[in-house]
């Protein structure tokens, strides 16, 4: 194993340097050459520019002890940015307690080195507005770092935002140990319930009631949402409808919900920040960028607890009347630790993804490594995606899976039982609700101490369609299995099994070729 793991990181250290000699000698930059490199046309994302002004928050009153909320003086200070044409507001070292902060054009927030900044877990702080969360219009409370219809805007240096995630996800007993259960209890107090299932008050669990379509309840008396605020657990970073975006350098960690929620945003550039949740955190992503355009994420890591890197684009019915895909999509040079998935398209996928292209990116230990989801009611289009020069190892379940069978839970969480039921189901006719996966390239993948190779369980209403595989190497518990798909290209793939057959075809794959 550790003969393995070394052989694997070698090869991606000797893939990153062939790449970046590649940049130095004909591209402007590493962020350039991404763009013009990729396997479709690309548009050029540009870093964005702000003028020399600086504003420091500690002029405004900020506390850098954590005695009293700087929420006011970090507020004032990107206020007073924005109005005399932008530059940078700088929250230099200290241990800075804040509310949510809204980022406004023409800013970049610098954060110095030795910076924490910790979001309150003060409700009041916190109002309950319009959004959309899981795919599905609904209320939310503001996110701790926001931004609506913002252009030019930026988060870098490198400081930490925490956003104090802990007060407000529920948690399962059986996630943690027992010390730190109690210490849980303990710290923050709460409601446990007769299934051992933890949350942070009893308007909490009252909205689980609510909720016909897992997080998202769904509440026509008005005077309800303020009883069931703790259950509205917002994104730590929610960027709506903004144009030209960096984030660079920080990191954001802890968080109530998804960590970084990029929403109908173009030009965004997310390079060389750490994304941390605790595994155990319920709807813990890393970044989920939905129904955004031209995007770079590089040089970046992910230790989450739900999935890690993911493209999604609107949920069913909601999401195909938005109709906004995700599309123009480069993955570069990313690690990511734990996690239910390395990269992830969907499930949430109704307004489509394509134009997708993810490289020399690293797995240790997530739950899957590529993973593509869905199921019937969503609709949509995954297409034009490229994946090529990734390991992976230690993977407790499969090395790349298409799911269009998808229940809501990480994989390995659901019964052999419950799988079955959705897949013995009468399929139905093919209609706007029918998602599709097709026209997706794989290549150079490496693979070590996986549970299962490979699985393909597409719809036998709409097969999985016109996937390559090349160049794959992956040593594994179980081989390849392959059901519901049309137009298969194998060249050049070792699977090497402890158990089975490295492949097996169901009588449903369709037009195979194999090299």
């Amino acid at each position: 194993m550790h003969k393995s793991l070394s052989l694997i990181c070698l090869a991606f250290i000797f893939t990153a340097c062939t790449i970046k000699s590649e940049y130095q000698s004909t591209c402007q930059s590493e962020i350039d050459c991404l763009t013009r490199t990729a396997s479709f046309r690309m548009p050029q994302v540009n870093v964005p520019q702000f003028p020399s002004r600086t504003f420091n928050v500690l002029d405004y009153g900020a506390d850098p002890t954590s005695a009293t909320l700087s929420t006011n003086a970090i507020q004032q200070a990107i206020d007073a940015c924005t109005a005399q044409g932008g530059g940078t507001v700088v929250i230099p070292e200290g241990i800075f307690t804040t509310g949510p902060i809204t980022l406004r054009s023409n800013v970049r927030l610098y954060t110095d080195y030795n910076c924490f900044v910790l979001f309150s877990h003060d409700l009041n702080l916190y109002e309950i507005y319009d959004d959309w969360f899981e795919g599905i219009p609904t209320k939310r409370c503001t996110s701790p770092l926001n931004a609506r219809n913002a252009e030019n805007i930026a988060i870098t240096g490198h400081g930490t935002f925490n956003g104090n995630g802990d007060w407000w996800r529920p948690v399962k007993k059986n996630k943690m140990a027992d010390l730190q259960w109690k210490k849980h209890l303990k710290e923050k107090g709460g409601i446990v319930t007769e299934k051992n299932i933890w949350y942070p008050d009893s308007g909490s669990v009252i909205a689980q009631t609510y909720c016909v379509d897992q997080n998202v309840p769904v509440i026509t008396d008005e005077t309800m949402w303020p009883r069931v605020k703790s259950f509205l657990r917002p994104v730590l970073l929610h960027f709506v409808d903004c144009k030209n975006i960096l984030l660079e350098g920080v990191t954001f960690e802890n968080s109530p919900a998804w960590n970084v929620h990029p929403m109908g945003c173009e030009n965004l550039i997310v390079n060389n920040v750490s994304i941390r949740n605790p595994w155990y955190s319920q709807n813990g992503d890393g970044i989920d960028v939905e129904s955004c355009k031209n995007v770079v994420i590089a040089n970046s890591s992910f230790d989450v607890g739900d999935d890690a890197i993911c493209m999604k684009s609107g949920k069913d019915k909601p999401g195909r009347d938005r109709g906004i895909p995700t599309e123009n999509v480069i993955v570069d040079n990313c690690v990511v630790y734990h996690g239910h998935g390395g990269f992830v398209c969907g499930s949430e996928m109704s307004g489509g993804i394509k134009n997708v292209e993810v490289r020399r990116n690293l797995y240790i230990g997530t739950d899957v490594g590529l993973r593509f989801k869905s199921t019937r009611g969503r609709g949509g289009v995954v297409e034009n995606i490229f994946i090529r020069d990734v390991n992976m190892i230690n993977i407790p379940n499969e090395g790349l899976l298409f799911d269009l069978f998808y229940g809501g839970k990480g994989a390995g969480e659901e019964t052999e039982e419950e799988i079955a039921a959705r897949m013995n189901a009468e399929a139905p006719p093919v209609s706007e609700e029918t998602p599709a996966f097709r026209n997706i390239v794989i290549e150079n993948v490496r693979g070590a101490n996986i549970q299962r190779a490979i699985y393909f369980n597409g719809l036998p209403e709409m097969k999985i369609q016109n996937v390559t595989l090349s160049n794959i190497a992956i040593s594994s518990t179980y081989g390849a299995l392959f059901r519901q798909t049309n137009g298969l290209t194998i060249k050049d793939v070792v699977i090497t099994p402890a158990e089975g057959e490295a492949f097996t075809f169901a009588p449903t794959v369709e037009n195979v070729k194999i090299d």
